[in-house]
């Protein structure tokens, strides 16, 4: 019976110099090399880490792919590291609610990281920076502290409670580095299966949890780059690169021996395990030198490398850590121990090189070799397994972008992952205009703006929708909001009229509309700093005006009196309103019942009716008894003018004369005034003797005349008197 053996973990690390296959096989909790091999580049197409002749790099890529499944059967998917060139790195958190969870598992816990890494990538998508139109790729991540319901915890798995928190440290590339890693793979026929960085894959396999309480720094010194990784506090603090590494000492070696490139890296890698190397010079010539002459003239490159290491270590630690791990083909560069621990400060013994074999989770085996040239490829197969990042491509506005899966990717984080706010793409509201509405100043908005259109493959979508691998997303901004256009009608909003009934008529009066001042309609438009005003006609007289009836008929009339305009009422012409008499400035309400009278009989008005609407006193009387006979003595008051003609107090006046009024001081009757009541003939008296008396008494025609008075008169003994 055959046992079935899991596929294998195929990792390569595509290095500056050459590409290293690995072929691990998980034997329950460790892993075992089942093959590796390293194909070195045939011309300088990588430089610093990055990829600069894609189809020269893949078919290195394919050589080593095809002798790998010569022995071992088909490979379609592999995990590969990126060096750390143009490095960035964030911190993020990222929280989620176990309250209705009973258990937190494994894909649990992952799917909380990735969403912590996600949160980074959007924080850096964001940024506004000097290299903005640069996009970065997360090629990695580590877990700084987990928290359950904010307290820091060890491990979340089959953890309850409320809230789970993770905080990682996520890594990022530029787009450029990342995209021509996947070129090169595409074109061997190999997927991505994951992706990482190479001291993420180093220092995971290197440097346990276990150890990470320790202030360690790893430096991955390949051929372009030497990469580093520091933890302290049980956890990976920082990553960090340095452009420089074995090349610069390649280069040295070439430049001062007059070396073909490959002939100086041979020579490099002799000085590890031989005491004499074989030269022979582009000139043909042919030398055999010691160790110390080959390592003496580069001395100066080593330091720079050496010092170029300590250096980013102390900028990213602050300080020397406690140990330096270097691993990776550049690590065996001679006399590179000594300078790093010289440059920290360190004890050389704290300075060491650690190959494959250090690695706790791989099987090793006797008759294998374990350099520190594997301990990356290594780490990116078991980094893969452990923390895999599988990528997903999408569309967004026409631009190619990918996105690491985290099962539950909406349209939402599409966008972020661009960089693209949706909220800033919303239309901007129109431009608000102030007016001014019944002394009170308010604003009236503008049209709001459009939502952005969002599409998902040409059909509309939402924010939430799920976004699956090679989906097109567009987005273009909203319309603007048109400008506050609004008439006053819309402004005010319904006015009631006046409804009353005239004469068993039913009359409805609509407001008056002023805008500045003037009248205006209900319909016309609203414009910036306007002053609107509605007036309500409601006094009869304004009703009379507005239903063409003469005011006329129901004001009164007056004259000018000394320049003075008296008035009077009209006779016969009045208002009634529910019944009852009111004047021309009575207010209406809805539901008045109006009744106007006109004048049907004369206006004519005397002088004496006039001035006693002023109360004027027009005379003074006195009643006497004149031979018994009572009469009555008036004298006039007031004297009255038309322009020249003399008025008495009976004389009829017209509307709007031009009167003059004279007053007279109060007189006193004397006797003498009785002849203008009574007719005597005066012509008769002469010759005669006459006889006045007053109550009984002798008197005088200039004797006071009081009311009451009697008055004997006779004249002779035959004349006869007659009564006026």
């Amino acid at each position: 019976m055959s046992t079935e053996h899991p596929s294998p973990l195929f990792a390569l690390d595509i290095g500056t110099r050459s590409v290293v296959g690995l072929l691990l096989r998980q034997n329950n909790e460790k892993f075992e090399i089942m093959d590796s091999i390293i194909k070195e580049h045939d011309k300088r197409t990588m430089l610093d880490g990055q990829i600069h002749d894609v189809p020269s790099v893949a078919a290195v890529i394919r050589e080593v792919k095809d002798l790998l499944e010569e022995r071992h059967g088909p490979l379609t998917k592999v995990c590969v590291a990126a060096a750390g060139r143009s490095l960035k790195t964030r911190r993020a958190q990222f929280d989620v609610d176990i309250s209705a969870k009973p258990m937190f598992d494994r894909d649990d816990v992952l799917h909380l990281e990735l969403s912590a890494v996600q949160q980074a990538q959007f924080q850096l998508a964001n940024e506004p920076e000097d290299n903005a139109e640069i996009d970065y790729y997360c090629v990695g991540y580590s877990v700084l502290a987990y928290s359950l319901d904010q307290e820091p915890i060890g491990s979340l798995l089959d953890q309850t409670g409320k809230l789970a928190s993770v905080e990682v440290i996520a890594t990022f590339l530029p787009k450029v580095v990342v995209e021509s890693l996947l070129a090169a793979l595409a074109r061997a026929d190999l997927e991505l299966e994951a992706l990482t960085l190479e001291p993420i894959a180093a220092i995971n396999v290197l440097i346990p949890p276990s150890m990470r309480r320790l202030n360690v720094a790893l430096v991955d010194i390949g051929a372009g780059t030497s990469d580093i990784a520091l933890t302290d506090e049980n956890t990976v603090i920082a990553y960090g690169m340095v452009p420089i590494a074995g090349d610069e000492v390649t280069e040295a070696i070439s430049d001062h021996f007059l070396l073909d490139f490959p002939d100086a890296e041979r020579v490099k890698r002799e000085l590890s395990t031989h005491d004499t190397v074989q030269i022979t010079d582009i000139l043909g010539m042919e030398t055999t030198l010691g160790k110390e002459e080959v390592i003496s003239p580069i001395t100066n490159t080593i330091s720079k490398l050496a010092r170029s290491i300590s250096d980013e270590i102390i900028l990213l630690n602050g300080k020397a850590p406690k140990a330096v791990m270097l691993v990776g083909g550049g690590s065996l560069t001679p006399l590179l121990v000594t300078h790093v621990a010289e440059y920290l400060g360190l004890p050389e013994n704290r300075v060491a090189i650690r190959g494959a074999d250090a690695i706790k989770l791989l099987q090793t085996e006797e008759d294998q070799e374990y350099g520190p040239e594997l301990v990356t490829p290594i780490g990116i197969a078991i980094a893969a397994k452990e923390n895999p990042i599988e990528y997903i491509s999408i569309r967004v506005n026409e631009r190619t972008l990918r996105l690491f899966d985290v099962k539950k990717l909406t349209v939402g984080d599409g966008l972020l992952a661009a960089g693209i706010d949706i909220a800033k793409l919303y239309g901007k509201p129109g431009l608000a205009i102030m007016v001014t509405v019944f002394d009170q100043l308010i604003s009236i908005p503008g049209e709001y703006g459009e939502p952005p259109t969002l599409l998902k493959n040409k059909q509309p979508t939402s924010l939430d929708a799920p976004l699956d691998a090679n989906d097109e997303l567009i987005v273009e901004r909203g319309k603007h909001g048109k400008h506050a256009v609004l008439t006053i009608a819309e402004l005010i909003g319904d006015i009631p009229s006046l409804s009353i009934t005239i004469n068993e008529k039913s009359v409805h009066i609509p407001a008056t509309v002023l805008k500045n001042g003037k009248t205006t309609r209900l319909d016309a438009f609203v414009n910036e700093r306007d002053h609107i005003t509605i007036t309500q006609s409601r006094s009869v007289k304004d009703v009379l005006a507005l239903e063409n009836i003469p005011i006329s008929l129901f004001e009164p009339l007056y004259v000018m009196v000394n320049e003075e305009r008296w008035t009077y009422e009209q006779k016969g012409s009045n208002i009634l309103v529910n019944g009852q008499l009111v004047g021309l400035h009575h207010q209406l309400v809805t539901g008045d019942v109006v009744q106007l009278k006109t004048n049907q009989i004369s206006n004519e008005m005397t002088i004496a009716e006039l001035l006693e609407t002023k109360n004027f006193r027009t005379h003074l009387s006195v009643t006497i008894f004149y031979n018994n006979e009572p009469i009555s003595i008036e004298k006039t008051l007031v004297e009255v003018k038309r322009g020249q003609e003399f008025l008495t107090i009976k004389s009829s006046i017209q509307h709007q004369d031009q009167l003059t009024l004279t007053t007279k001081k109060d007189q006193t009757f004397i006797l003498q005034d009785i002849f203008t009541a009574i007719d005597i003939n005066i012509t008769e008296l002469t010759g005669k003797r006459v006889s006045l008396k007053r109550n009984g008494e002798d008197t005088t025609f200039s004797s006071p005349l009081l009311d009451g008075d009697k008055i004997e008169l006779s004249i002779g003994d035959s004349l006869h008197f007659q009564k006026e």
